[in-house]
């Protein structure tokens, strides 16, 4: 949860022109392709901030402007699968038991950020670690 605040943090200045490292990063172009960018990313930060105070984390909601937007933007099945397998190999080396409590989950068990839209489709043109 913390490590996806601060990336998200990161993505946030990146977008909003402040940093300069970290912009050709792929997982930008889903926001960039929005017409609000910044208005996105803090949309996703938001709920990521939510989903941080329901499991007792305490994130500054000032780093954010608080926007609701739900299904915003698409995520293919494919790129949800993608992105989850790839979680799977983290966590298989850094928390075995939730690697365990996971592994059995399909790409339809996931619980998506509301800003985005699953659809069908397979790993996004811009990923770059594709199989």
């Amino acid at each position: 949860m913390v490590a996806l605040w601060r990336e998200g943090l990161l993505a946030k200045k990146v977008l909003e022109g402040y940093v300069r490292g970290y912009i050709n990063h792929p997982q930008l172009i889903r926001f960039r392709m929005h017409e609000k960018p910044a208005a996105l990313i803090n949309a996703y930060l938001y709920q990521v901030y939510l989903e941080a105070k329901s499991r007792n984390y305490k994130f500054n909601l000032s780093k954010i402007e608080p926007i609701i937007l739900i299904g915003e933007i698409t995520v293919t099945r494919g790129q949800l699968e993608f992105e989850f397998t790839h979680l799977l190999s983290k966590l298989e080396k850094r928390d075995r038991k939730r690697f365990e409590d996971l592994r059995m989950l399909s790409a339809d068990d996931i619980e998506v950020n509301p800003i985005f839209r699953v659809v069908d489709g397979e790993i996004e043109f811009w990923e770059k670690g594709k199989i």
